[in-house]
């Protein structure tokens, strides 16, 4: 087999065999196959596609690159939630927990910031000592004693996909609905889980802001997950303007703790309710979406949510004071700086993709994977699409410590809310449609 003539195939939009796709995914894992070949066979899939099943194929060559967790010991259902990322999308922080309260698993294996997203993983090591480096030991040793851990994929887990992934970002193929679907995919698989709820994001704030694009890569992975055996579900949810409150790594842990005690903002909590339900649903623990929603309501009210998050804390090493005491426990930015509105109206549209980047400009995000993280800066959202404005009225606010990257963004931040006369027709869903 060369991989010449696989490339040769894929370029002549020909369906490739899973014998073939082994071979380029085990071939370039091994080293045996050289950069170039691999960035052209992307190239090809990049403007030809894949069919279903060659999409089959190229994850579950990748899941089986590497290392798979075994969690056949844990005898209670297991369970994951995956989002494709957004502005304040820091909904894993307190889901993860509160389903966890209600007896069922959840390993979550998430990932750090990327463009103009932030990570899952960074947010919690704004947390004093919290580790997310557990061994796969500790991590099942954790899931079996209080049945929540959120932590960093292992270097042997899916090695393809990280090798893949660099050759994606540096030729252009990063946005090819196959490859991203078996890159999400094959991480997701090699977890060992049972189930799996996706929260694919759309809107001028995600990766895939067309809607269109968005359901086809919701189906994609849907159609992934049945084929290899997976309960699996996906949500399309809007991100045309930030989710929650609060942007940023410690505002977000901030703004997770405010959700477990019943005081986080409404958005995010529909989010949480809607997401968890769907979890317990698959996991087995409910019937139906009203008990779902009731069971994860009383977990919030009664404190419980709340004390399985402080367990996982601790168990992770972090420093559990931030639970009573956030603003004294967690990084906390220096200056904090209203942006004011320049006219009366409502707000129109929210640019939150140039938010997010605004906000890594700050430092909450990374240039280059060894840049370092101002783990306290971020924006607090003020307003919403649809509401009401006064010309001087604060819109948000921004956390900082260095006075001259808030100059440098001060313009841009004042220009990211279109404020108009008219008020927007609020047709708003959060949720645009399910995919099972």
């Amino acid at each position: 087999m060369r991989m010449y003539d696989i490339i040769y195939k894929k370029r002549n939009k020909e369906f490739l065999s899973k014998e073939e796709i082994d071979f380029v995914i085990n071939s370039y894992v091994k080293n045996k196959i050289p950069d170039y070949q691999v960035s052209a066979f992307l190239m090809a899939i990049f403007l030809n596609g894949m069919t279903k099943q060659e999409v089959v194929f190229l994850t579950e060559s990748m899941t089986n690159s590497g290392k798979k967790y075994d969690l056949s010991s844990i005898k209670s259902p297991k369970v994951d939630k995956h989002s494709t990322g957004g502005v304040g999308d820091g909904v894993s922080l307190s889901l993860a927990p509160l389903v966890a309260s209600c007896g069922v698993v959840v390993p979550m294996i998430s990932g750090r910031s990327l463009g103009h997203t932030g990570g899952t993983l960074d947010k919690l090591e704004s947390i004093n000592g919290f580790n997310v480096n557990l061994t796969e030991e500790k991590f099942i040793t954790q899931l079996n004693n209080i049945g929540v851990a959120i932590i960093s994929q292992s270097d042997k887990i899916v090695p393809a996909d990280r090798k893949i992934y660099a050759l994606r970002d540096a030729t252009a193929t990063v946005d090819s609905i196959p490859l991203i679907a078996a890159s999400i995919m094959s991480k997701k698989l090699a977890e060992g889980t049972d189930a799996l709820v996706l929260d694919v994001k759309t809107g001028n704030g995600a990766f895939m802001e067309k809607f269109s694009d968005a359901k086809m890569l919701a189906q994609t992975m849907v159609d992934i997950g049945k084929n290899c055996g997976k309960k699996i579900i996906a949500a399309i949810s809007d991100m045309n303007q930030p989710l929650g409150e609060y942007a940023g790594n410690s505002l977000e842990i901030f703004q997770a703790i405010k959700i477990l005690k019943n005081e986080g903002p409404k958005d995010i909590m529909e989010l949480i309710y809607f997401l968890g339900t769907k979890m317990l649903l698959l996991s087995g623990v409910v019937k139906n979406s009203l008990e779902g929603y009731k069971i994860l309501e009383h977990k919030i009210v009664t404190g419980k949510a709340l004390e399985k998050f402080k367990q996982m804390i601790k168990f992770q090493n972090g420093d559990v004071r931030v639970i009573e005491d956030p603003k004294k426990h967690l990084p906390w930015a220096k200056f904090v700086k209203p942006i004011f509105s320049l006219q009366d109206g409502y707000v129109n549209y929210i640019d939150t993709k140039l938010i997010g980047n605004l906000i890594s400009q700050l430092g909450a995000g990374r240039e280059n994977v060894s840049s370092k993280i101002d783990y306290s800066v971020g924006i607090q959202f003020v307003k919403k699409v649809s509401d009401k404005v006064y010309e001087k009225e604060p819109i948000m606010y921004i956390y900082f410590n260095d006075k001259e990257k808030f100059f440098q963004i001060k313009k841009s931040l004042e220009k990211v809310y279109k404020i108009t006369k008219i008020k927007k027709t609020n047709n708003h869903k959060l949720v645009y449609q399910e995919i099972k």
